[in-house]
């Protein structure tokens, strides 16, 4: 039986971090300084937005690995290796990243389920800061099990909304990598025939970086759940 489980628990991680690890190779491989690209990710992002009639979105640099679009503020921002890089990583990420300013702009309502969900996050992430700081005082005032039993729904609602906004982001990054990014390296001709394998890597990288996250949130309920011998 020992031995079932700590297989069952050796699978689970694999599932977990694998996707992790491929998406930080995928990117590593591919982000090799090219001095036959014209410009950086940064200015390629700027340009694309140029392009589609997008001036009033920003470019702006972001700290590193903290690639986003930003629909609130209508910026897009790059980790200094994407916004300086001259490279097929930077490319392709620039690319993607300035498909979601698009998706913003063609009113995508995934996008806007998306930035209603992860508000609501926040909010339930500041709702269960203030309980769980307060549970203990109030547990040794009170001395009620329902306050326990609110602590742990809240946390338990804190982490599946975590793993319920990364499932239905992955819809908005395949389209913002596969229907729009991809399309406009090729058709534009931003990169030749040669570096658009690569630009693809990167490009399915960027969107599975959800499902990464929504395992590692759902590992944390696992967890949770396993401390609480539920």
């Amino acid at each position: 039986m020992p031995l079932i489980l700590i297989t069952i628990a050796a699978i689970f991680l694999a599932l977990v971090f694998l996707p992790q690890w491929w998406v930080r190779a995928s990117m590593r491989k591919h982000a090799v300084e090219r001095e036959d690209f014209p410009g950086t990710g940064g200015e390629l992002a700027r340009h694309l937005l140029d392009l589609a009639g997008l001036r009033d979105v920003r470019v702006e640099l972001a700290q590193p690995g903290a690639d986003h679009y930003d629909p609130i503020e209508r910026v897009v921002r790059l980790s200094p290796d994407n916004y300086d890089g001259r490279s097929v990583t930077a490319v392709a990420v620039a690319a993607h990243e300035s498909s979601h300013a698009m998706q913003h702009a063609d009113g995508n309502t995934l996008l806007a389920t998306r930035v209603r969900l992860a508000g609501s996050v926040r909010s339930i992430e500041v709702a269960a800061a203030i309980i769980l700081a307060l549970a203990p005082i109030v547990a040794i005032l009170v001395k009620s099990p329902v306050l326990i039993l609110l602590q742990i729904g809240v946390v338990v609602a804190l982490l599946g909304s975590r793993v319920l906004i990364h499932i239905l982001t992955l819809p908005v990054e395949m389209d913002a990598s596969f229907n729009r990014a991809l399309p406009i390296l090729e058709k534009g001709g931003y990169l030749e025939q040669r570096d658009l394998p690569g630009a693809r890597s990167v490009l399915r990288a960027a969107a599975y970086t959800y499902i990464a996250s929504a395992l590692v949130a759902l590992l944390d309920v696992a967890r949770l759940l396993r401390v609480l011998r539920f």
